[in-house]
């Protein structure tokens, strides 16, 4: 990962983790808790792709466990956001841009109940079976619910942040040779001509025009 995007997903990542643990974890709403650090995770995921969402996963995961008030055996969350961010960033658009708001909403709750089975079962190996006691149905509900919810004023701006970065000339050298092929395709596209034709074309427009004078020269001495 470039440094740009270590930096933006560190910071995002440590923003939405003291949101939830000051803020959302204490609302007390009935069954699971609203996942910001989940959704920040997919957000990256879906710009950064299945190695970066895997990587940001990991370490929001991991920073989760170790966090106070955590109750659990550390690395059981890293665990499950780092396989969630990985196949959220499957699900990255090929180019870059989403057409519509189904995917992702989609990709929300597949990700909110497949968290919550995985750290389920990750707990049942380790011997937790607090999602017994509580009701795994009512989890699963009310965990996709709240992330569903809250999905539309975090995950766009998200992505939007991360693309922006990605955007930034000065973290790509090579930024310049892909921008000059963008461009000549663009002019290519816009214009149904071919710059390697408009070169071939001036350049026998040239010659005929050398030939034209070297006649008119040649005309004049004879004289």
């Amino acid at each position: 990962m470039r440094f740009n995007r270590m930096l933006l997903s560190a910071t995002l990542v440590i923003v939405a983790l003291v949101i939830q643990v000051s803020v959302l974890a204490r609302l007390h709403l009935p069954g699971a808790v609203p996942d910001l650090l989940l959704l920040t995770v997919l957000g990256l995921a879906l710009v950064y792709g299945h190695v970066g969402g895997a990587l940001v996963g990991f370490g929001a995961g991991l920073l989760a466990d170790l966090a106070p008030p955590a109750d659990h055996a550390a690395g059981r969350y890293a665990l499950v956001l780092c396989v969630i961010g990985y196949l959220a960033g499957l699900a990255k658009p090929e180019n870059g841009q989403l057409k519509s708001a189904t995917g992702p909403m989609a990709v929300v709750v597949a990700a909110s109940i497949g968290s919550t089975l995985l750290y389920a079962g990750v707990g049942a190996l380790v011997g937790d079976t607090a999602a017994r006691h509580v009701g795994l149905g009512g989890l699963l509900f009310t965990a996709a619910l709240y992330d569903l919810l809250l999905a539309p004023f975090v995950v766009p701006g998200i992505m939007a942040l991360a693309r922006r970065a990605e955007n930034d000339p000065l973290a790509d050298t090579g930024g310049s040779g892909k921008s000059t092929d963008v461009a000549a395709g663009w002019i290519s596209s816009g214009t149904g001509l071919r710059i390697g034709s408009q070169r071939g074309g001036l350049r026998v427009k040239a010659a005929k025009a050398r030939m034209a004078r070297a006649g008119r020269i040649k005309g004049v001495k004879r004289l």
